[in-house]
């Protein structure tokens, strides 16, 4: 029972708890980033670059051609599949930027509450000042 009742005492911890809430919070945030990226911003990109789905460029390496969509090309043979790689990379970015900012917000609060007043030095007793004073006295 030794070792069950660590456990217990580990997992209730506020650390582990903190962790878990944050695991699950950030899978979440990140299906909303993953949401932003493929159905807003990279349709604009397709759009942009002149396809409707940027997700299924690719590079066939077994030499044919590129009229297969990327699932049957990817049964076909080998292909570079570019346009996915690029668009979680551009997810990858955006959820790294949104972090960063959250990060930097936080520190920012931090510097802005201000800390606590140490109290004032004690006041130097009557001997260490004789001594000082003899000490430069000697010095001279």
């Amino acid at each position: 029972m030794g070792m069950l009742s660590e456990f217990k005492a580990f997992a209730i911890k506020g650390n582990v708890i903190d962790l878990a809430v944050g695991v699950i919070i950030g899978a979440a945030f990140a299906k909303i980033v993953d949401s932003l990226v493929q159905d807003v911003i990279m349709p604009v990109v397709g759009k942009v670059v002149g396809g409707l789905d940027f997700s299924s460029y690719y590079i066939p390496l077994n030499g044919q051609g590129t009229m297969l969509s990327l699932a049957e090309a990817k049964k076909a043979g080998a292909v570079l599949a570019y346009g996915s790689f690029i668009t979680i990379l551009l997810n990858f970015l955006i959820l790294a930027f949104i972090i960063f900012q959250m990060v930097r917000a936080i520190n920012k609060a931090r510097r802005a509450t201000p800390a606590p007043e140490a109290p004032p030095p004690a006041p130097v007793p009557e001997d260490i000042l004789l001594l000082r004073e003899i000490r430069d006295a000697l010095k001279k």
